[in-house]
């Protein structure tokens, strides 16, 4: 049994929403020190053996964050688009014990830098296709509409995502290497691959609800057509035949 439009659309719109969701739990982490938000942050870091740095380092959107109390955030004032560049006065201002793969780079820096403007864009798309796909469930140019803001949502997040896990994951192998016991921030990563696949389901569901109504529309008109063309196919036929009659009669 097929799926209809508007619930296609429905669906559509509840994984555009669950995404919407998501990318802003990732976004808020480091905004505010509180229980739930402390666990968002991209890479948790050994820097006990740097001078001027916390004993442990977390990095997020908006700052770079020490732990205290066994597993709170120390996050201080908040920066937007703060950059993942260890020897940088931004973060730690010094190049003693910080890895080597870190200094004397601006790869690093410019990754890191270009998440935050992507992640906003991607937002913005997602947003637009939230409030459309609430028609998409009534209309087929709404499915269409709401599937191309959604795929442009989509396109901008997971440049994002790919960006954020190259660069954090070889943020985390240097300080490893460099004996400085990292990890990344699981639930941060859990939000933003999630976001992403639930904007892939999103379009696909918009863009199948789009094509179930031209469906619907096509053969509705090929029907009306069809019948048509058979009433007017039946009054020829009865012309030729009554024509046909009258031709034998006067002969």
């Amino acid at each position: 049994m097929g799926f209809s439009r508007a619930t296609l659309g429905f669906t559509g719109l509840f994984f555009m929403a669950g995404s919407i969701v998501l990318i802003f739990l990732a976004l808020l982490g480091g905004t505010r020190d509180n229980k739930a938000l402390d666990q968002v942050y991209f890479l948790q870091a050994d820097t006990s053996n740097i001078s001027g740095a916390p004993s442990i380092s977390r990095w997020t959107f908006w700052n770079l964050c020490g732990v205290k109390d066994g597993n709170k955030n120390d996050c201080g004032s908040s920066h937007v688009d703060f950059p993942f560049d260890p020897p940088s006065h931004r973060n730690f201002d010094t190049t003693v014990n910080v890895p080597a793969e870190f200094i004397g780079t601006k790869h690093y820096f410019l990754m890191s830098r270009f998440m935050f403007p992507f992640l906003i864009i991607g937002l913005f798309f997602a947003v637009c296709s939230f409030f459309t796909g609430m028609l998409a469930i009534c209309t087929r140019i709404a499915s269409y509409l709401s599937g191309f803001l959604a795929w442009i949502a989509l396109t901008f997040q997971v440049i994002t995502t790919c960006l954020m896990t190259a660069v954090f994951v070889q943020g985390r192998n240097a300080f490893n290497k460099n004996g400085q016991s990292a990890h990344l921030g699981v639930k941060t990563f859990a939000f933003m691959w999630t976001a992403s696949a639930c904007l892939f389901i999103s379009c696909l569901m918009y863009c199948l609800g789009g094509a179930v109504g031209r469906k619907d529309t096509s053969s509705g008109y090929s029907g009306r057509k069809e019948r048509r063309r058979g009433f007017f196919s039946s009054q020829r036929s009865n012309s030729v035949k009554s024509q046909k009659q009258e031709g034998t009669a006067y002969a």
